[in-house]
């Protein structure tokens, strides 16, 4: 792996701004993304995980919503800092996404050919016919087969699993650095599933491009990522290589997610579930976010929030960590 990252994301704040309302969703979160990687950020729903991926490229709802603070660095320039016709030449050519759901995400009066021969002029000055070769061989890339015959149906036509490689197909036209995966299996069946992971990992091993996976299914991250962030109240809360983090988690959070995993032959018949609620952003306690919620919890953690420090191999951000 290079140790110059792709894309770096240093100290990012994201918040809610209007109506006399103004707290942080997002706060101080550092993610760097290295050529031909997979990363994978993980973590509940609502915890910023998802809103920290559509900032990169300025995809979020503002307003109410603003980045408040921080950079997001690729090819030199920081993006959070440039126009938004900047911003269009990079979405889509340079960092693509795949949505969580693909039947929102396409336009249901647009046939799957019209869709992605448009994204490809979008970006190159090609005749019809070259855009058209260029959406075929994306389609056949996602794993569709008989892509001409895809090619003239519209979105309603699909299923929830071809919908879905339509999506990487969009993605992966323009043949981008970096590719956002936003849950890209969330809806789909257990079989359609492994196919469309196990096809992203080939094309991301094709293409030598870098992979970021949003995601709260941690089977997921063990068969498909490197290195793994774990978010919690809009924080990152641990980070590290997967084989690290999964094999000796620091974060009492961590911790208990992964005891909320079932396994197969592990002679554990009840799964451990972790007490209490996330607290709401516009509520978070002095101390550490995830105290009320911790068997671990010592008096610090109630007075004094606690930061991101290296432990052992991995980065950790807790007063009395997991050994």
């Amino acid at each position: 792996m290079e140790n110059t990252p792709l894309l770096d994301i240093c100290n990012l704040s994201i918040g809610l701004r209007g109506d006399g309302v103004g707290y942080d969703i997002v706060r101080d979160v550092s993610i760097s993304l290295h050529p031909n990687e997979t990363l994978a950020v993980v973590g509940e729903s609502g915890c910023g995980k998802s809103l920290t991926a559509l900032s990169i490229l300025s995809l979020i709802a503002s307003p109410p919503l603003f980045i408040t603070g921080g950079s997001i660095m690729f090819g030199g320039r920081d993006l959070t800092q440039i126009s938004a016709s900047e911003m269009r030449a990079i979405r889509g050519a340079e960092i693509a996404m795949v949505f969580q759901d693909p039947m929102s995400a396409l336009d249901p009066m647009f046939t799957v050919g019209t869709l992605l021969t448009s994204a490809v002029k979008a970006h190159h000055k090609v005749k019809s016919a070259v855009a058209k070769k260029l959406a075929l061989d994306a389609l056949a890339d996602a794993g569709i087969e008989d892509p001409k015959r895809r090619f003239d149906e519209y979105p309603f036509q699909l299923s929830g699993g071809i919908s879905q490689r339509v999506m990487i197909a969009l993605a992966l036209v323009n043949n981008p650095k970096i590719l956002i995966a936003d849950e890209p299996t969330t809806a789909l069946d257990v079989t359609v599933q492994a196919q469309i992971l196990e096809r992203l990992k080939e094309l991301k091993n094709e293409r030598g491009m870098a992979l970021m996976l949003i995601t709260h299914n941690l089977g997921v991250v063990a068969s498909v990522a490197d290195r793994m962030v774990v978010m919690y109240t809009g924080e990152v809360v641990e980070s590290g290589t997967v084989a690290e983090v999964l094999a000796s988690p620091h974060h009492p959070y961590t911790n208990g997610l992964l005891g909320a995993v079932p396994r197969l032959n592990s002679g554990i018949t009840e799964l451990t579930s972790i007490p209490g609620r996330v607290p709401q952003p516009y509520e978070l306690p002095v101390g550490c976010t995830f105290a009320d919620r911790c068997d671990r919890n010592i008096d610090i953690c109630g007075v004094e929030h606690p930061v991101l420090e290296l432990r052992a191999r991995t980065e950790v951000r807790c007063h009395n960590p997991v050994d």
